[in-house]
């Protein structure tokens, strides 16, 4: 495996190879990486697991407290006792989800780590055996290329729209209307019109998805453009 102009690509030269001594045979260098490579996978299911099971807590929660603000509003009749109520549940529904968030954030982070160990290691399947680089459709470089390839979407400024279909985008929208939920509440209590209450609260809907997003950006998006990429782009053949 070599560049164009005959210059060796490092590091994953010769991966399988025998290095003369017999040490390390190559059927052990391919079981090692293998291993490695089921041992990312494994991880990163667990990482997606706990991902879907935080959502799937914040959601229950969430439907919780509106069933149970439901029936209070039955019992008196959107007056007093339902607004204490309800700035008595919602804030603790916003907290949950805005942990939820933060911590679905530094998963789609840690996973990014795990994209660039199978990236590097299927780079050194194919400095092995280059003739099957047309059978890989995920990425082989540790690039932003390479990283999004392998999560099936587009790199560039494209991949921050991406980021709201994502499961923390969801629960971010979702935060900020619990967000401009409570603010309306508080509003009306202390006694705006319900013009400026429903204004203010979207405003406040609003602000709280832009600093979720600016937080979901900075955490598991630009992270990817700003590392330093070992071996960029993919393999050159022989």
């Amino acid at each position: 495996m070599e560049r164009a102009g005959g210059e060796a690509e490092p590091g994953f030269t010769h991966v399988l190879a025998d290095n003369g001594d017999g040490d390390v045979p190559p059927a052990l260098r391919l079981q090692i990486l293998t291993t490695e490579h089921w041992s990312l996978l494994s991880t990163r299911s667990l990482s997606w697991n706990e991902a879907f099971s935080r959502a799937s807590m914040f959601l229950s929660v969430l439907t919780g407290a509106v069933v149970a603000l439901a029936l209070v509003a039955q019992v008196t009749s959107f007056e007093e006792g339902f607004v204490t109520f309800a700035l008595l549940i919602l804030p603790v529904v916003l907290f949950v989800g805005v942990a939820t968030f933060m911590r679905l954030v530094a998963i789609n982070h840690e996973d990014v780590g795990w994209v660039v160990g199978m990236n590097l290691l299927r780079r050194a399947y194919l400095s092995a055996a280059p003739e099957l680089a047309p059978y890989f459709i995920t990425g082989s470089s540790d690039d932003e290329k390479g990283i999004m390839t392998t999560m099936g979407a587009r790199p560039g400024p494209g991949s921050f729209a991406h980021e709201l279909v994502t499961t923390p985008g969801v629960i971010a929208v979702v935060d900020a209307v619990v967000a401009g939920a409570i603010g309306g509440i508080v509003i009306l209590r202390v006694g705006m019109s319900e013009l400026i209450a429903i204004g203010l609260a979207v405003v406040i809907s609003i602000v709280t998805l832009a600093l979720h997003l600016i937080h979901q950006y900075r955490g598991a998006v630009l992270p990817r453009g700003r590392r330093s990429p070992q071996f960029p782009g993919e393999p050159a053949e022989d």
